[in-house]
Parts: structure tokens; sequence; C-alpha cells
């Protein structure tokens, strides 16, 4: 054989039995064409499996088939923390938020940014390789409940598999950057998005989705990661009772719903958690709340409305349930079981177990057993007040008799955004924690009144309202709003420890033997003793962070990478930092010394000030209107309309009614709204600032 032929053949066993770093002989030049395509056709099934054979490379979302994100990689430690320094940095240039996680296998990085866009970068030298562009069109971001992010990207055989905002699944060749093939996986005339990552398993690409605020029925899909070919596909929420059932399982699930939820989509998109186990050969997914939230609405008489707010578990050759188990029977409050999923084996009452923890949005910490979804305990690791504890003969929760919001308007804890969002927990097998990034916050919940479900593919749905006529119920703990970060005991159910943050939305989290990394709203990237919640270093990045970071070696030496970029469910009304920087990657490295990129600072805002004549009832119709626009417009990511120039108000009627800004994911409101009405959204928002002026807002 040619040597260069025998020499790629060594080359390509050594990667496959464990090696991390590529021997750069004869020619084979990291970040080349021909050393990516080798690296990364040698990510194979076996080497998902094995990913903890390989510590140097971060091969897949969770790092491993466990999605654990514990890196045993250990030069970065507690006696040389002070010593990590920046590597490099790259500006993307981007104004959404990044909520990736950076895959790396030897020095060859891939990651994602806001309306899909993915990644590929040399981490030896910090440099782009190539960008692919998946070119969604920007009226998507109407279609997508909670910014335009994208969470990351899975490797297979030479391919990099993302999930586009607008519905498609995309192979991209890892070398080239060009695509390979793409497929439609949803009715893109509903307002399905896709935000997670895929996950690949034994050759299949799997795929969910999300738009259970809008009116959809959800669904996970395996495709053949080579050809497209789709292989199965499992619904979460049974459809039509007068069509035929897809499986049992729907027809199971059937029993437990009323009235007629199907024209209403019924929800259960699985938009983010996933997790494998290759000797039970269960996947493990999350599914999320129902559409409507409101079970008042959306299953009237009642019943538990599977598999909504449940983990379910699937035979990943042909898609066929396995187990399931429901943390939110009836859900109602938007508290979905999509958030991270761990696999772990743990001792319990003296016996080695192998189990799943969870900690969804409604409040409670989850250990179950993952062979078969038997409740093995649960408990709150936020404050809960819609149950007073889960039972652990049933494995239900016992709910408050407030709950479900009938007789009056309360303020449930945790919030919809939920005691623990999509921001991804992580495991540490030495110290036994689980380090979760929290969130401590209510919400008003009651009935509305004359509600209606809307077809348009644009519209909330989500059936929650506020009834003047009913009374308020909650008390000084749902005032409180904050985040944590909590080192949790799976075993004992309790905090060991926790770090308060005076912002609730925060970044995932990486753990190593002695550290935990996390990066937070105030623009700060923190690590942490990963036994006493010490604070140990920080580095400002000068914008908000919420993607989680990930740790991996090159040519023998450990690095950290975190993509900051503000943005997400929380990210688009708020903002914590003096500065709203582009969203950047940065990678730290002991004895590192770059400085960090300067960005020039923004002038003050100043309070809109332009005469204008509306009557009193000109002004509540455009401040009716206006809820829509302060869902995004509040003043994080995207701009407070307070803020905004006079050209921008001259402009105003062709940016809302003529789509002028829809390059830049602003809708287009003309097919929705009359000239008058765009006048009077116009004339609320000057009337509003010159309220702010008369209280000295500013």
């Amino acid at each position: 054989m040619p040597h260069t032929t025998f020499f790629r053949f060594l080359l390509l066993s050594w990667i496959i039995l464990g090696a991390s770093g590529c021997d750069t002989k004869d020619g084979l030049e990291p970040g080349s064409g021909e050393h990516i395509r080798i690296v990364s056709q040698a990510v194979d099934d076996a080497r998902l499996v094995n990913a903890d054979e390989t510590p140097g490379d971060w091969l897949s979302y969770g790092r491993n088939y466990q999605e654990n994100r514990y890196s045993p990689l250990n030069q970065i430690t507690k006696s040389n923390i002070n010593e990590l320094g920046l590597a490099w940095s790259i500006n993307l240039g981007t104004t959404r938020g990044i909520e990736a996680t950076p895959i790396v296998v030897d020095g060859i990085m891939y990651l994602t940014g806001p309306w899909s866009i993915v990644y590929a970068i040399d981490a030896r030298k910090g440099e782009i390789l190539w960008i692919y562009d998946p070119e969604v069109p920007k009226g998507y971001g109407e279609k997508a409940c909670c910014d335009v992010v994208n969470r990351g990207v899975a490797l297979y055989k030479g391919m990099v598999y993302v999930g586009s905002l607008d519905g498609r699944l995309i192979a991209i060749d890892a070398a080239s950057g060009k695509k390979a093939w793409e497929i439609i996986t949803v009715d893109q005339t509903q307002a399905y998005t896709i935000t997670g990552a895929p996950r690949v398993v034994d050759g299949k690409v799997i795929i969910g989705n999300g738009g259970a605020e809008y009116g959809v029925r959800g669904y996970v899909t395996a495709y053949d990661a080579l050809t497209s070919e789709q292989l199965w596909r499992f619904y979460t929420v049974p459809g039509n009772p007068t069509d035929e059932f897809e499986d049992q399982a729907m027809a199971e699930a059937a029993k437990t719903w009323t009235g007629e939820w199907w024209t209403m989509g019924g929800g259960g998109t699985a938009w983010d958690a996933m997790a494998y186990d290759p000797r039970l050969n269960l996947l493990y997914i999350g599914v999320g709340n129902g559409s409507p939230w409101n079970r008042e609405i959306r299953s009237p008489g009642g019943g538990d409305n599977l598999y909504l707010s449940s983990i379910v578990a699937l035979n990943p050759d042909n898609g066929e349930l396995v187990w399931h188990y429901q943390t939110t029977p009836g859900d109602s409050w938007d508290f979905t079981a999509t958030q991270h999923i761990i696999l772990a084996n743990l001792e319990i009452e003296g016996f080695l177990r192998k189990v799943l923890m969870q900690a969804p949005k409604n409040g409670f910490f989850y250990v179950l057993d993952r062979t078969n979804g038997e409740f093995i305990s649960a408990e709150p690791y936020v404050y809960v007040n819609w149950a007073k504890r889960i039972d652990y003969q049933t494995g239900r929760p016992v709910e408050t008799s407030f709950s479900r919001y009938v007789d009056a308007n309360v303020a449930i804890m945790p919030m919809a955004g939920g005691g623990h969002n999509w921001q991804p927990m992580a495991f540490n097998p030495k110290t036994g924690l689980v380090y979760i990034p929290a969130i401590e916050r209510s919400m008003i919940y009651g009935q509305p009144k004359n509600w209606k479900f809307n077809k348009d593919p644009r519209h909330w749905n989500v059936g929650i309202g506020f009834d003047e006529e009913k009374p308020v119920i909650k008390n000084p703990q749902t005032d409180k709003r904050y985040g944590k970060l909590i080192a949790w005991d799976p075993t004992g159910q309790k905090a060991e420890w926790v770090v308060n943050h005076p912002n609730d939305w925060n970044a995932g989290v990486l753990t190593t033997e002695e550290l935990v990394f996390q990066g937070n709203a105030a623009g700060n990237f923190v690590v942490y003793d990963a036994e006493t919640g010490k604070e140990l270093w920080s580095f400002p990045l000068q914008t908000g962070i919420i993607a989680a970071p990930s740790t991996y070696s090159i040519d023998g030496i450990q690095y950290v990478t975190i993509a900051a970029g503000w943005g997400g469910a929380g990210g688009t009304k708020d903002l914590y930092t003096d500065q709203l920087n582009p969203g950047a990657i940065y990678t730290f490295v002991t004895g590192g010394n770059e400085n960090p990129p300067e960005f020039p600072k923004h002038p003050p805002k100043k309070l809109i000030d332009l005469a204008f004549e509306a009557t009193e009832e000109a002004l509540n119709h455009g401040g009716e209107l206006y809820r829509k626009c302060s869902v995004c417009h509040g003043g994080g990511n995207l701009p407070d309309l307070h803020y905004s120039s006079a050209e921008i108000f001259d402009l105003f009627p062709r940016i809302v009614g003529e789509g002028l800004f829809l390059g830049k994911g602003m809708p287009n409101y003309g097919d929705r709204y009359s000239d008058q009405d765009i006048l009077d959204i116009k004339h609320f928002i000057l009337s509003e600032a010159q309220k702010r002026r008369t209280a000295n807002y500013d």
C-alpha cells in the first residue's frame, strides 16, 4: 500500500483506539481539509459509545451519551486556576442569543450561533475555517417563542448535523462546510421551529421540534445519518381519535385526554433533552408543555394528558415506547420536562442503581430507575408552591388547593420559565453532586375571559389570563426574583452549597474533578470550587452569558471554551451589563495572556421626545396592541423602543406595516394591523417615553 495511504490508515486506527491529538507528520497539517476529514470520519458509533475513552475531545452535546458534562481533564486545577487566561477570541458579530456548546475533535471546533448558522474553527489558531448559513427566512423569528437561538450540532462519520430554525435537518461536510443533504422535518405552514441540538444514535440522527406555544403537535424523528431516509417517528401526544392512532402508545395516551385537544395542536414538543444508554438500548427524550398551557381549556374534563411533561424511554431501533414517567400530570403551568437529562450509576440504600436524573421546570429534582422508569425520589430544589410534595408511593405531585388557578389569580412558583430551564446542569462523579443553574421567580396565572384559539401560526395560544373579578394569591416568597447555582446531592436529595446570583437568567455549567465553570448574566465567566462553591476565578466578558462551556485538549494541553451572546427567553427583555457586545467565542488556557477584544462603547440612551396628538382611547388601544411588541422589545438584546431615534419613528409605519426590517427579524404586521393600529402603537410608545421622562426614568 502507498506510504500516504498506509499512514492515513495508521492514523485513523490510532484515533479510533482513543488517542487524543493528531500527528502532523508527512504534511498532514492540523486544520487542513484532509486532517479535518480524517478526524471527523473517525467519529463513528464506537467512538460515540466510548466517548469517555477520549477525554481530550468533546464529541457530543453533553460530551457523552450520559450527558453528564463532566470532563476528567485535570491540567486546570484549584492550585493553578489563577494562571488561567485568554488564549484567543473570535468576534462573531452577531446580536442575538448564543446557546451552543462547542463540539471539539482533535482541535477542530463546531458550534452554532443565531439563525442556526454553523461555524467550524481551528481551535489551535482561533481561526474560522468555514461558515455555513442555512439562510433561514427571517420571518421565522416570529414563530420562535424564545429567540432565534440554536444549541449546537452533532458530528458523525465526516458530517456535521444541525437543525435549522425553520424545521430542516441539514448534513454538512465537516471538511468543506458544503451541504451534503437536507430534509424538511416539519409542516412549515405551522409554527414549528428547531432550536435543540441533534443527537446521533447507532447511525440515526434524532431531532425534535418546538412550537407548543403556538398550537402544534410534538414528535421526534430518526433519520439515517448518511442517506437522510426517515426511519421512524414518535408522536408525543395523540391526534384526532377519529383517525387511526399511529401506535399503541398514542391509543393509551388518548385515554388521558378530554375535549377536542387535537384542534389546538396538543403540544408536547420535544425541543431539547435527550440521553442514551447503549447497554440498555434506550433513548430518553424530554417532552414539553401542552398547547394551550392551560388544561382547563386544552382538556376541559381533566386527565393526565400523556405524554406531556414526561420523560419517555424509546427503543432507538424503531421508536417504540418502552416506558414513561410524567413529572407534571395534567400540566397547566408550562412545566416542561425538556430540561437536561443525565444518566449515572448511584448507590441508593446500599444498592448500585442505574438512574436518570432531571431538574425539570416544575421545581422538583427527580431520580428515576432508567431501566424501567420506576420513581426513586424527588424533592424541591427551588421554592415550590403549586405542589406540597411528591407522593413517594405513587410518584405523583400532591397539588396545593389553589394551584390550578380556577378561582383566583395565583402567583405560582416556579414560573413558566421554570426552576431550571434549558441551561445544562452537570454531574460530577467525584463529588457525587449535580450542579444546577436554577431560577427563583414567580408568575401570575389566571383564567382568561372569552378565550378562543387563534389559528394564525404566528399567534401565541397559551390560555393564561388575569381575571380582575377574582382575588390574587401571593406571599412574600413569590415576590423574590434571583438566580442561583446549586450543588445538589441526588442521593440525599438536598443542596450541599448554593451560590446566589442577583439575576435569574444565567448560563449552563461544566464540571471537572475539582471545578465548576459557569457564565452569568452580569457578563462574568466564573470558576467555583466543586466541593465548597467558593469562587476561585472570574473573567469579565462584557456581555451576558447563557451558553454552557466545554473543555478539551489539543496536543496535550487543556483548554476551556465558552460562547457569549446575550439572548434567549430571558435575554430579549432584560439586560444586566453596561455593555451589550456582539456574540463572541472565548478560549482559555493556563498561561494564556491575550487581551479580550475591545468593543466600542454604546452612546448613552436617551428617551425619545417627539410631539404627538392622540386621544386616550387611541392610546389605550395602542397599549393593548403593544403587549405583543413588549414580549421582545424590553431592552435586552432587542431594542427598547422608548429609546429609539426620531429616524426610527419616521420609518415606523414602514417597519411595522411593510416589513422594512424583516431582514433583521422584525415581523411584518401589515396583514394584521391597520394604518391606524400602527399609528396608535407609535403614539403609545411616545406617551410612555414621556411618562418616563417626567418620572426621571433615565
